[in-house]
């Protein structure tokens, strides 16, 4: 079994920076994390579960929702079981419960990621 968690949401200001990470742990992490596609999603009060960003094993292909390229990286580190978000330029639409998830294929889909982790809060303030 595989869990994955979440530390590093939190309160920023409008116009801020944040970077989420995604550990994965457990007895087979180590071949978990290198094997799945690692992605975000997140999701707002009274609204869906929305895709935000994913990376391919080995970080060769990326994808990010059009509501945040350009001011969201992903990346991942492999050695480490962990994923990142990087986020730039925060504004008060960003404000969600960030999910960090795990799949088999790069999709936008949020149904296809297998594995989530409990979410962590980030709000933006104005």
């Amino acid at each position: 079994q595989v869990q994955l968690v979440e530390p590093g949401g939190g309160l920023v200001q409008a116009g801020g920076s944040l970077r989420l990470s995604c550990v994965a742990s457990g007895q087979s992490a180590s071949t978990y994390a290198s094997t799945y596609v690692m992605a975000w999603s997140r999701q707002a009060p009274g609204k869906e579960r929305e895709f935000v960003a994913a990376v391919t094993r080995t970080a060769y292909s990326t994808d990010y929702a059009e509501s945040v390229k350009g001011r969201f990286t992903i990346s991942r580190d492999n050695a480490k079981n962990t994923s990142y978000l990087q986020m730039y330029s925060l504004n008060p639409d960003d404000t969600a419960v960030y999910y960090c998830a795990a799949g088999p294929i790069l999709t936008m889909s949020t149904t296809h990621y297998i594995s989530w982790g409990q979410g962590t809060q980030v709000t933006v303030s104005s």
